[in-house]
Parts: structure tokens; sequence; C-alpha cells
């Protein structure tokens, strides 16, 4: 198997259709939450909504800079979500992260193997393969999460 196509499941497999890790994923996570309870704080926990938003913006400004080779993003505004007030709000959201996260495996998958030991935009950021990586376990990090304070709202 090609390294791209490694790579475009495991990022599937998080975030979209995936179970051998987790037993879960993002898609799975999201997708019976009504806006309420993606928006409902667990003490100083963030949302669900927010850590969806999160993700969603890093896998937005990756696609952007895989287009334009100009990244974009900071860290600083990853939790600079709008505010959710109806479930209108939180499909929207909801179904820009799934779009997002679909586009982001699709491009994966393009890749061509030589393009996972180049330098990923400037020599700073390392490689696109540890790059795409961190993505991944990014996205399991904050999976984990949802999956806790999912548990946590739906039990109370």
């Amino acid at each position: 198997m090609n390294r791209n196509l490694t790579i475009a499941a495991r990022l599937s497999e998080v975030l979209l259709d995936g179970t051998w890790i987790a037993n879960t994923n993002f898609k799975m996570q999201l997708q019976d939450l009504s806006w309420l309870q993606a928006t409902q704080k667990v003490g100083s926990l963030n949302t669900i909504a927010m850590l969806t938003f999160h993700i969603n913006y890093y896998l937005k400004g990756l696609l952007w800079a895989f287009e334009t080779g100009k990244l974009e993003i900071s860290d600083r505004y990853s939790f600079d979500m709008p505010e959710i007030k109806s479930g209108d709000d939180w499909d929207g959201l909801r179904t820009d992260f799934l779009h997002q996260a679909t586009q982001f495996v699709l491009k994966v998958e393009q890749l061509e193997d030589v393009v996972f030991d180049q330098h990923f935009i400037d020599e700073k950021y390392g490689t696109w393969l540890r790059n795409i990586e961190g993505v991944i376990e990014h996205c399991y990090y904050h999976l984990g999460q949802i999956s806790l304070i999912k548990k946590l709202i739906v039990e109370t």
C-alpha cells in the first residue's frame, strides 16, 4: 500500500469511519448530538462544539496551505468560534467539519509519495509526513476529550 493511501486511511479512521484505535470517530460522536448538548459546558472543559471548531480550523487551514503553499493559521485563533445559538448553527459547523474532513482525507490520498519527505511550507515545520501525522494525533487527542464530555453530558 502506498503511503498516501495508508495515511489517508488513518485520517479517515479518526475523522469519518473508523473504530480500530478508539472504537469511535468524530462523525460517530457528533452525529446524534443536539446543539444544546454540543454547547453544554462541563466545568472548565471546552464544549464539544468548541473542540469541533478547533479541529475544523486546522483542517481548513491546512487544506488552504496544501493548495496555496501559504500557512496562514495560528494557534491563537483556533478557538475563536462564533457563538452557536441554534440547531442550524450547530448543523452548519458539523456539516462544514465533515466536509473539511472528507476533503482533507481526499487530498492526502492524492499526494505523491515523494511529497511526504519534503519540507512542509518551511523547513522549520518539518516534513509533510510529520505534519499530517500530527493532525492524526491531534484529532485522537480531541476525540478522546469529546468522547468523555459526551458521556458526562448524556449520562447526567
